[in-house]
């Protein structure tokens, strides 16, 4: 065998081999034969032929994509910054090849427009209270949106709501009248509740004397528990009645 025949076999097989590629378990190899798409492939050793095959390789594991702060202004005119964060993942390799130019890029965008339009056709307390149902809402649309691209948007979080120092001056204002609103009903309540029974302790008083007296008695053995050197006590003039009246 000359040297020339050796070195075209050496050739044809680095050639060959050339078309062997390995894919991991999260990826999968959409393949391309003349322009026209045949599969995707994957995982594990596939064989794409040199020159005829093409192949663009897809990850199947979850992206987070980080939303930049978008300016929105809510239904109640207040200008704010809001960003957020997508869940989402490659359900089907063609689809977001073929379908869409770059899927990462598309959602980015489509992520962006659906956070501002969200958040504005909402109050801001509605925002700050109800952020799980504005975070439903975001990842319904984006999922409705991303379908035909292959893309499943798994979640999607509102981080941050940045306000205006005015509205946050205004809104602590607020939460400190609130407070004070609270703790004057609480001591109202605890004034009210006091004078009922006070009410009822005198009624109770009233039609039994000598509970005043069992009373003082129970003061002053409180008041001797604490070992003080000179304690001075005013006595009932009922429990000198003894004295003063007269003896038949």
């Amino acid at each position: 065998m000359s040297t020339f025949a050796l070195g075209f076999i050496v050739l044809f097989m680095i050639f060959l081999l050339s078309g062997i590629r390995v894919l991991n378990e999260y990826e999968r190899g959409v393949i391309f034969r003349l322009g026209r798409v045949i599969d995707a492939k994957g995982p594990g050793i596939i064989y794409v032929i040199p020159v005829i095959d093409k192949m663009v390789k897809i990850s199947l594991r979850t992206i987070v994509m980080d939303v930049p702060p978008q300016d929105v202004i809510t239904k109640d005119n207040v200008s704010i910054k809001v960003n957020a964060v997508v869940y989402f993942r490659v359900v089907d390799p063609v689809k977001s090849v073929i379908e869409v130019e770059n899927f990462m890029f598309a959602t980015s965008q489509l992520a962006q427009t659906t956070l501002r339009s969200v958040c504005g056709e909402a109050e801001l307390d509605e925002l700050l209270a109800h952020r799980e149902k504005i975070n439903a809402t975001i990842q319904t649309i984006l999922d409705k949106h991303t379908d035909p691209w292959g893309i499943k948007v798994s979640a999607v979080e509102v981080k941050h709501i940045d306000l205006p120092q005015e509205m946050q001056r205004a809104m602590a204002k607020q939460a400190e009248a609130e407070r004070e609103r609270r703790a004057k009903i609480i001591a109202a309540e605890g004034e009210f509740q006091a004078s009922e029974k006070l009410a009822q302790a005198s009624e109770i008083i009233s039609r039994n004397p000598i509970a005043i007296q069992l009373r003082f008695l129970q003061t002053v053995a409180e008041i001797a528990s604490e070992k003080n050197s000179v304690t001075i006590l005013p006595v009932p003039l009922e429990l000198l009645k003894a004295f003063t009246e007269k003896r038949p």
